[in-house]
């Protein structure tokens, strides 16, 4: 019953967040997503322009948090979670809520981005995903000596990438987190967002 209720956005992002969890002990989680499944608000606004009966279904998954909270539900899951939305700093600012989860005490935390195309009439609105996609990682906090490190200044310029080969942020962060490549920079209006590797 429960998985009728997930459209496809729902789907692909608890598969990620389930794969990554496996057998893993329960530990917070912070789901990421920019517009998060604005498919069924638009549906929702859709019926009322039609004076037909709202789905409660799709009213309750509407919220930008129903997917994390189907996920400890579905487990019986009581660890901490929540849902961020940050525009195109949405996956930092969901590493930034998960170091907040470990430096308060959590042995581990595990993000999960996801997010798919604005469906029509947004469609013309700035949106880096081209593709429904999710992904997921779990964090530890590093003794200092290896690991990642994720730090925001002020920025001085346009980023150095250029532009053919530029990809959407989520995409962009997943390929510096798995290649080992030393350094990722984000910027961001006023602000970049610099990602490192502590070899």
């Amino acid at each position: 019953m429960m998985r009728r209720r997930v459209d496809r956005l729902g789907r692909i992002a608890l598969q990620a967040a389930y794969r990554c969890q496996g057998s893993a002990p329960p530990c917070p989680v912070v789901f990421a997503s920019r517009y998060g499944d604005v498919g069924r608000s638009v549906d929702l606004l859709d019926q009322l322009a039609r004076s037909t009966p709202l789905s409660p279904t799709s009213f309750s998954m509407s919220v930008h948090n129903a997917i994390g909270a189907l996920y400890s539900i579905a487990r019986g899951d009581t660890s901490a979670y929540s849902a961020v939305a940050a525009g195109a700093e949405t996956v930092e600012a969901a590493f930034v809520e998960a170091c907040g989860l470990l430096s308060e005490g959590a042995p581990e935390v595990m993000v999960v981005v996801y997010d798919e195309p604005l469906p029509p009439p947004f469609q013309h609105f700035p949106a880096p995903a081209t593709v429904p996609h999710a992904w997921a990682c779990r964090l530890r906090a590093s003794d200092g000596a290896s690991g990642y490190s994720l730090t925001c200044h002020a920025s001085t310029g346009a980023p150095d990438t250029p532009a053919e080969d530029a990809l959407p942020e989520e995409f962009a962060v997943l390929r510096f987190l798995v290649s080992g490549a030393e350094r990722f920079e984000h910027h961001v209006g006023p602000r970049l967002w610099r990602w490192q590797h502590h070899a």
